[in-house]
């Protein structure tokens, strides 16, 4: 399901212009940031607490209705946010911080270095992200630290695969060559030559991924492999209602549905956007 949907909003997105998309997609993670900063203003009650009975549906009182325990959904729906968005800056953060490095050294220094590296990323490459991202939780436990690690380990390689490919590039550029023969040390050379033509790269990389990662947390969530009860998790309230959806309960999935749609959507479009005014980067998608 998860890798059905991103393929899905991939090839939809390319016909709108750039900046459309990209504004679109700003202002629909905006939306979810602000909520998520807001939370504590938007809702009126604890998202973890039983505050009224058992499957009422949205009202004034109850916007998004109540689930199973009675439990607000709306104020699970809103806190489900910082949640996701906690997951998903964590995961990236340690992918770019492993990824970026280990990229650029391997790609300028070559080698046996290089060789061993790259065989070791597209073994991990090899397999699917959310299979992956699941046996791996699944040893770790559940937990937000252990999720952002799980998908943190997944996405390394995208970073390093395309950053290397870029330093493997622009190492051979007669500008490079020449701060070598001006007794440049490599050091100098990565950071002052090469890791700043590779920064464009790396935006690209981080919009278009992090959609792929917000579509992960949610799997690994709906499979109970991320959070743990109660917190407030839209793959995990997806997951909770699903039963019920043939009892009539609908909006036990929808909103945590839309809300992930919304997310993924809005990362996948300002990615898009992000690539299309930056012209062809060859940026691999999982």
């Amino acid at each position: 399901m998860v890798e059905s949907l991103g393929i899905l909003l991939r090839k939809a997105v390319p016909k709108m212009p750039h900046r459309i998309m990209t504004v679109a997609g700003l202002i629909a993670i905006l939306l979810v940031v602000g909520m998520a900063v807001l939370a504590p203003i938007l809702t009126p009650y604890d998202p973890t607490k039983s505050v009224a009975e058992s499957f009422l549906p949205p009202s004034l009182e109850h916007p998004l209705g109540t689930n199973k325990i009675g439990q607000d959904m709306w104020s699970r729906t809103v806190y489900g946010a910082r949640t996701i968005l906690l997951v998903v800056a964590l995961s990236t953060i340690v992918s770019i911080m492993v990824g970026v490095p280990l990229g650029l050294f391997s790609g300028y220094l070559g080698g046996l270095f290089d060789r061993v590296l790259a065989m070791v990323m597209d073994a991990i490459y090899a397999f699917p992200s959310l299979i992956l991202a699941i046996a791996i939780a699944a040893a770790l436990g559940p937990g937000i630290l252990n999720t952002a690690l799980a998908i943190s380990i997944v996405y390394i390689p995208t970073y390093f695969r395309m950053v290397r490919g870029q330093a493997l590039t622009i190492k051979e550029q007669l500008f490079v060559e020449a701060a070598v023969a001006i007794g440049a040390k490599s050091k100098t050379i990565l950071s002052k030559y090469i890791f700043p033509n590779v920064v464009s790269i790396i935006a690209v990389v981080f919009t278009l991924s992090v959609a792929d990662v917000v579509l992960t947390e949610a799997g690994l969530s709906f499979f109970g492999l991320s959070v743990p009860a109660p917190t407030p998790d839209w793959g995990f309230d997806l997951r909770a209602g699903h039963p019920y959806l043939p009892s009539g309960y609908w909006w036990l999935v929808t909103f945590p549905g839309l809300m992930i749609i919304l997310l993924a959507v809005g990362f996948t479009l300002l990615g898009e956007g992000i690539s299309e005014y930056l012209g062809p980067t060859g940026v691999e998608r999982r």
